[in-house]
């Protein structure tokens, strides 16, 4: 079977189980046949073995399972990251959460500490430690997360200190010059209206911010001021509508905050100085 009889074939399946985004069908061509996306077209004859293989995810994608659970693998900031059912997804939006910190840090000219609260799969301080000089340091209550993130770590060749720790509780007394986090913030009633894709697959621990999503921020902030240098910073990613709530929340103890906007126009990360 040549690539345009087989993917008209997934298509249908596709359609007929509420699957809307019909180029997946060539990322997973892609994967299991090895070659770039352009080649795709020129593909005369699939062997029954690598339609076997296609089929097997086109099955686990119709249920909703996201591409990157089903090869286990997530591409951030160039890097390639492993991730499974115990870690969000890496998302292309963080990267701006991400740009702007590594340009923050490169401005320094001097050796500085970063914490990276709620690490996950280790994605954000990983691409830090790989783009900058920092001294990387990462905590996430969750076990098997840090497990994947030691992994990412070890793959990319980054240096990173990992910490088994619910926020802060576990962190070493020391005085870190950025804290930064990507923490839950969808609010609770909200998580069972999310994309199925996310809702069945993405672990809720790392989607439920409380009632009004705001939780993980209003602890962080309340304890960060005590492992911040005296010109210490945090970033936050956001969710598009909660700036200036966020913004309320750091006015007591930060100042100089200002927000990014992500790829679609929306506000997405917040980040501000301490008070000295």
């Amino acid at each position: 079977m040549n690539y345009f009889d087989l993917r008209k074939k997934i298509e249908e399946q596709f359609k007929q189980n509420g699957i809307d985004e019909l180029a997946d069908i060539d990322w997973i061509m892609v994967e299991v046949l090895g070659i770039k996306r352009s080649m795709l077209p020129f593909v005369k004859e699939i062997s029954g073995k690598d339609q076997e293989k296609i089929m097997s995810a086109v099955q686990k994608r119709v249920k909703h399972i996201p591409l990157d659970y089903i090869f286990g693998k997530s591409y951030f900031y160039g890097y390639e990251f492993k991730v499974d059912r115990n870690v969000l997804i890496p998302r292309q939006d963080t990267e701006i959460l991400v740009e702007n910190i590594v340009k923050d840090i490169k401005s320094k000219n001097k050796p500085v500490k970063v914490l990276d609260i709620g690490t996950g799969s280790g994605a954000i301080i990983v691409t830090i430690k790989k783009e900058t000089n920092a001294e990387c340091y990462a905590v996430d209550v969750s076990k098997k997360a840090l497990e994947i993130a030691k992994y990412n770590a070890e793959q990319n060749n980054a240096k990173v200190e990992f910490i088994e720790s619910n926020l802060f509780e576990n962190v070493p007394k020391i005085k870190f010059d950025y804290i930064v986090s990507n923490p839950p913030y969808i609010e609770s009633d909200v998580i069972s209206t999310l994309q199925a894709e996310v809702r069945l697959n993405e672990p809720i621990l790392a989607l439920d911010g409380g009632v009004d999503g705001l939780d993980f921020y209003r602890k962080i902030i309340n304890q960060s001021t005590d492992y911040l240098t005296s010109s210490g910073k945090i970033y936050f990613e956001i969710g598009y509508n909660q700036a200036e709530i966020v913004k309320n929340l750091l006015e007591n103890d930060y100042s100089q905050i200002q927000v990014y906007k992500d790829y679609g126009g929306n506000d997405r990360v917040i980040v501000a100085q301490i008070k000295k």
